[in-house]
């Protein structure tokens, strides 16, 4: 691994960056790169016109990715993802059409409108980092990275992820309303013709920086006692009453896998127990589900999963 300083200051640089374009959202910021750089996908959860599509867009600029976006809607099939095989006349051959799918970082946005097999299609992609059209198998270019957004308030006539499915994103993340602070400077920059594009982000690094940074955060080391503290949070997720179903085995993976990016962007090359109470809200809450009673008394998932990582004892760092 590099100097922790170095890795650290690439950081703070691309957290800086995004903040120009993004306000009010820091904790949003810090999981989609925490997710980035563990290599893993994001669900993202919120509104419409909070500013989702900025951060992604701004986020492609400061690597020189390519930047994608589907909008999923009842008819999108699933060749309008992935792509398809057209016959040209002029070659008298087969021609592969690739989908936009084809690029860097992905905005699925509402992907609970489209069908089973659409989302499937996505996520298939999101697995194995490839697609198949017509039997010829093409890799996508590394990094990837989907984005996919679900709105919370119009489930009328959507599809929603089955758990199998909500199990591949890394990270679910909530992105909520800014404070009056931060809104009003939102109001007043964009009116004023003052508000930051994300085309004026900084490039940082290139998309062969990202896969090296990837490589280094998965090699950061995490001691036995801290791999079971995620285990033993993971597990007691299936026997909390109030919660009918709780994480797989893949939940807690994903622990480790987020707890050693957040040890990298905190200039350390080892986990301490803290990066994995950090990761916990983000990696579990879509993993669980609440039951029935407490969910009608209001409680949320949030609150359940934070009242686990307390009752969960932490190894002594």
């Amino acid at each position: 691994m590099g100097s922790s300083s170095t890795e650290q200051s690439y950081v703070q640089q691309l957290r800086a960056e995004l903040r120009r374009v993004v306000f009010g959202q820091d904790l949003v910021i810090d999981q989609v790169i925490a997710t980035f750089l563990a290599g893993g996908h994001v669900l993202l959860e919120g509104k419409p016109g909070l500013g989702k599509t900025h951060l992604v867009v701004a986020l492609a600029n400061t690597f020189g990715g390519q930047f994608g976006r589907i909008q999923f809607t009842p008819d999108l099939m699933p060749s309008d993802v992935t792509g398809f095989t057209l016959y040209d006349m002029k070659s008298q051959t087969f021609q592969v059409r690739k989908g936009p799918i084809f690029t860097n970082l992905l905005l699925a946005d509402e992907i609970n409108r489209s069908p089973a097999k659409t989302q499937a299609a996505l996520l298939e992609v999101m697995q194995e980092r490839q697609v198949t059209i017509d039997g010829e198998t093409i890799k996508l270019t590394p990094p990837f990275m989907a984005l996919a957004t679900q709105n919370p308030i119009e489930q009328e006539g959507t599809y929603p992820l089955p758990e199998a499915q909500l199990d591949r994103f890394l990270m679910k993340v909530v992105i909520d309303y800014p404070s009056i602070k931060d809104e009003t400077k939102i109001v007043r920059d964009v009116t004023s013709g003052a508000g930051l594009s994300p085309a004026s982000v900084k490039q940082l690094s290139s998309p062969e920086d990202i896969v090296k940074i990837q490589e280094e955060v998965a090699h950061i080391r995490c001691v036995d006692e801290v791999v079971d503290y995620a285990v033993n949070i993971v597990r007691a997720t299936r026997n909390t009453q109030g919660i009918s179903l709780g994480a797989g085995t893949r939940g807690a993976i994903s622990l480790v896998k987020i707890a050693k990016t957040y040890a990298y962007m905190a200039g350390r090359d080892y986990v301490i127990p803290d990066d994995i109470k950090q990761s916990a809200l983000p990696v579990l809450r879509h993993r669980v589900q609440l039951s029935p009673e407490l969910a009608i008394s209001g409680q949320k998932v949030d609150d359940a999963l934070l009242s686990i990582v307390a009752s969960v004892e932490a190894p002594r760092q």
